[in-house]
């Protein structure tokens, strides 16, 4: 994994960021019915299937404590049995209840360097429902029998009581639980040549993020997820995709869908390939042209970053008796639904309640049903403001990071051009800004000076030097 971090001083960030929860919005902390109902809810073992001899274990970022999954791989005969546990946050919100009512409000937990903001309150999401290795939990357990190409044969999903044995985290991973490891590779490999022939494709674009530093202040982050991280994203992407497979046979449920691209914008990154000396053989589909990138190639990363231009318009469709006919998901190649994070995302539990149901054969609950037709809109919202959010706490920590050097020369690569400016990603620090000018190289290295650097409004303006 290739890492950078640049550190921030906490008295630098710490009145900016109160600012900024202010300017978007931010949920203030949970009102008193709230806290009231996490801090009395409580789950039954009624009609759960005890399932902790099942050796599952989490695999999430170090440190993380709302974890939503936990699985375990076994080799049977010369295929995988897969098991999935979700949290079952249904297990602990009332329908009806103010739970209920605060996480339709918030739709999705927000993550700023100075605390997230969680969709349910900790006392839940950081304890009696998320997934860690200190005791029992209610569970929505999937299990899945792949054959020797990781393909589904068996899919079974129900409730049931799950203790994991283990919290790892990606650094770790495969010296903690080799065992794992080495199981969860055969399975992330399989499945990602699985996606290679559907025509699907994840971008391995490296992520900036502020985080808390050692010793206190925060360190702006830029970096490029580890192999580990793509395995485990294989087996959430797996549930997802039988999820949206059992509600679209039941002709109910949620799904996530994503258009084609546009012919016009796949002539466009074809052209910036060409621009930036990356072969594109005529016939070629982009997603294979994609995934041969190096992203720690500079004209690589700049055409990794432009191809994000290929996968907009996600959304969410909810149905009910008729099938939509927009059920695929571009970038997955396949259908797929949300379904494996509900300790942090809203659509999520309803997708496990109505695959519950469907599983047992039973009717979906009447408060599920009635929710769906809302939950596109509730997401969508949801959606755009965690996306303002974590791009303006960047900026912030850019800006906060970058302000005393107005007038240094930076060298930098040109990742973005449009029109009469462009983006630049710094070599050192790891900022990514605005810069002004016309005819910048796309992909190439060059020297730009800052010229403006105003954290009330988060902006850095870079230009040619």
């Amino acid at each position: 994994m290739a890492t950078r971090r640049t550190f921030i001083s906490g008295a630098d960030l710490e009145v900016p960021l109160r600012a900024l929860r202010a300017a978007l919005r931010v949920p203030d902390e949970f009102g008193p019915d709230v806290l009231a109902a996490a801090a009395s809810a409580s789950w039954s073992r009624d009609s759960r299937t005890d399932a902790t001899d099942i050796p599952l274990v989490t695999l999430d970022p170090e440190g993380s404590r709302d974890l939503d999954q936990a699985f375990a791989l076994q080799s049977v005969g010369s295929g995988l049995r897969f098991h999935y546990a979700i949290a079952d946050v249904g297990a602990f919100v009332a329908a009806d209840g103010p739970l209920a009512a605060e996480a339709a409000k918030r739709g999705e937990t927000l993550y700023l360097p100075d605390g997230r903001t969680p969709l349910y309150p900790t006392v839940l999401s950081e304890g009696a429902a998320s997934l860690l290795p200190d005791g029992e939990r209610p569970a929505v357990l999937w299990r899945l029998d792949l054959d020797a190409d990781a393909e589904p044969r068996k899919v079974e999903v129900r409730r049931a009581i799950v203790r994991s044995r283990a919290q790892l985290d990606y650094q770790s991973f495969e010296t903690a639980d080799p065992d794992s490891a080495v199981l969860l590779r055969r399975f992330g490999e399989l499945r990602a040549r699985r996606e290679r022939e559907r025509g699907g494709i994840s971008l391995n674009i490296p992520e900036q993020d502020v985080v808390p530093a050692d010793g206190g202040g925060w360190e702006l982050e830029s970096r490029t997820p580890v192999a580990a991280e793509d395995w485990n994203a294989q087996l959430s992407l797996l549930v997802g995709m039988a999820a949206a497979t059992m509600m679209i046979d039941a002709k109910i449920g949620l799904l996530r869908t994503m258009p084609k691209p546009w012919h016009r914008t796949v002539g466009s990154l074809h052209r910036t390939a060409a621009a930036l000396g990356i072969g594109w053989p005529e016939g070629t589909p982009y997603a294979q042209v994609i995934r041969g990138l190096d992203p720690a190639k500079p004209a690589h990363a700049a055409m990794i970053r432009l191809a994000s231009a290929l996968f907009r318009g996600a959304g969410y469709v909810a149905f009910d008796g008729e099938v939509p006919a927009q059920t695929r998901h571009a970038a997955v190649a396949a259908p797929y639904a949300h379904a494996t994070a509900p300790l942090r995302r809203l659509a999520d539990r309803f997708v496990s309640e109505v695959c519950l149901a469907v599983s047992a054969d039973v009717a979906v609950p009447d408060w599920a049903r009635s929710g769906l037709p809302q939950l596109p809109h509730l997401m969508a919202a949801a959606d755009n403001h965690a996306h303002q959010v974590d791009r303006a706490v960047v900026n912030l920590a850019e800006t906060v990071l970058m302000q005393d050097r107005v007038g240094e020369v930076f060298d930098g690569v040109i990742v973005e051009v449009e029109g009469d400016h462009g983006e630049i990603q710094l070599r050192e620090p790891a900022v990514r800004a605005r810069i002004d000018g016309s005819g910048l190289p796309l992909g190439h290295s060059v020297s730009a000076r800052l010229a403006t650097a105003e954290v009330k409004t988060r902006t850095l303006v870079f230009v040619p030097a």
